[in-house]
């Protein structure tokens, strides 16, 4: 548990993909840091396409379990 928790780029990459996928703009990125906004980023884009192609709810779960 510890382990997932230190590690901030895999938390940044799942957090823009919740929020990708909740259709939140991605001008809500919190982060300042260049390479922890290059992570959000990442995943904001694969959670708007995810959205985009109808895949929210079990779907979504089942093709990112990292998201929960």
């Amino acid at each position: 548990m510890k382990r997932q928790k230190r590690d901030r780029f895999q938390r940044a990459y799942v957090h823009g993909y919740k929020a990708g996928l909740s259709g939140r703009s991605r001008d809500d990125c919190p982060n300042q840091n260049i390479n922890l906004r290059e992570y959000w980023m990442s995943g904001w884009r694969e959670g708007r396409g995810d959205q985009w192609s109808g895949m929210t709810g079990v779907s979504g779960i089942h093709k990112n379990p990292m998201v929960v």
